[in-house]
């Protein structure tokens, strides 16, 4: 029998989170108190007890919508998916709130390996392969009525890199071609370095800016970016670079790491010099960063859902596998729903409430 406690401070709930397998950063108490300031989110973390000892944790946002009320642990909960007993206990508790507190969903996303490479791929040196506790998890999931979610907030798939290798196997299993790109930035006057401060925050920002110009996303704000990038910077849970030729900013990149593992998060790139390949030598020192840092997993943060040429996102994951690793595809994200009629009512009209709510934004600025 678990026992359950909110966390007070910061140190005790990250510290207990950094233990449990599989600890995400956007489970962290920074990033809960982000979520409140920028986007409306309640956070309450809560810690599962085996006697006194942590042994799953659920950083749990809450936010209204008038009368209504959504539940959300990103990337989460945290917990070792492989004890069956655990993983009822937990899904017991959170179900009981989210009837408890009437919720129209309750999200859970956790960092569950479904699988490895990709499926129905001919590559037979990463060949498709299914996750054994995964699969007990999905299945568990669909016994207890869990929906999966049409809103996938989190990416479901990515690449990531085994840093417990030396710099020459990684280098090794990257494609000739981004190996070439490496070696030509450095010869072409390419230089890495470390960013910090507002002023290398505010070029981040410009540079995120052309590349969602370029790519065709919406970006929010510079405040957003700046209390996201600085805080978690001063946290200690984030690293910025930036490329540079001859002073000029080309490129730039914000690496997330938290337990055991660093995310590229974010990267953003100028549409000068490009030539110079800017984008290929920051991404290797990150790499290089993490892996000094002793991170034994790089996460390129995000591939396609289909891995086909028609998804959106094959241009950037073409990028990713070009330095090698593993495709990973998690479980994804998975909605419990107490009451059946009020989540298909929000499901159909949220969309549209939304869309209004932009049209108005758009006219009004």
């Amino acid at each position: 029998m678990l026992t359950v406690r909110a966390s007070a401070t910061r140190e005790e709930w990250n510290t207990a989170l950094a233990r449990l397998p599989a600890a995400h950063v956007l489970q962290t108490w920074e990033w809960g108190a982000f979520k409140q300031v920028e986007t409306g989110w309640t956070p309450e973390r809560l810690l599962f007890l085996d006697g006194e000892q942590p042994v799953a944790a659920a950083s749990l946002l809450t936010r209204r919508a008038g009368p209504l009320r959504v539940m959300y642990v990103p990337k989460g909960p945290t917990l070792d998916y492989a004890n069956a007993a655990h993983v009822q206990a937990v899904l017991d508790h959170l179900e009981a709130l989210a009837r408890q507190r009437r919720a129209v969903w309750l999200k859970i996303d956790p960092d569950v390996i479904a699988g490895t490479g990709i499926p129905g791929g001919d590559d037979p040196a990463r060949p498709p392969h299914d996750d054994a506790t995964g699969q007990q998890v999905l299945g568990t999931l669909r016994a207890r009525g869990w929906r999966f979610s049409a809103s996938q907030v989190q990416f479901r798939n990515t690449v990531t890199l085994d840093l417990t290798q030396s710099e020459d196997a990684l280098l090794a299993d990257m494609s000739q071609g981004t190996r070439r790109k490496i070696r030509q930035a450095t010869k072409h006057g390419v230089i890495v370095r470390a960013a910090a401060g507002a002023a290398d925050l505010a070029t981040l920002y410009q540079l995120y800016q052309v590349t969602g110009a370029r790519q065709g996303f919406l970006i929010r704000p510079l405040e957003y970016y700046r209390e996201a990038w600085a805080r978690f910077i001063e946290a200690g849970l984030a690293q910025a670079f930036l490329a540079e030729w001859e002073g000029a900013p080309l490129a730039g990149l914000v690496l997330f790491h938290f337990g055991p593992k660093a995310w590229y998060f974010y990267g953003m790139s100028s549409n000068e010099e490009r030539q110079r390949m800017p984008t290929y030598l920051l991404q290797w020192e990150a790499i290089r960063w993490a892996q000094a840092r002793g991170y034994p997993t790089y996460d390129f943060w995000g591939a396609p859902d289909t891995f086909s040429e028609d998804d959106p996102m094959w241009g950037v994951y073409r990028f990713k596998d070009g330095f090698g690793g593993t495709v990973v595809r998690h479980i994804g994200a998975w909605d419990y729903v107490p009451n059946a009629a009020l989540y298909t009512l929000y499901e159909r009209l949220m969309p549209r409430i939304l869309g209004a709510m932009k049209r108005l934004a758009r006219r009004n600025g």
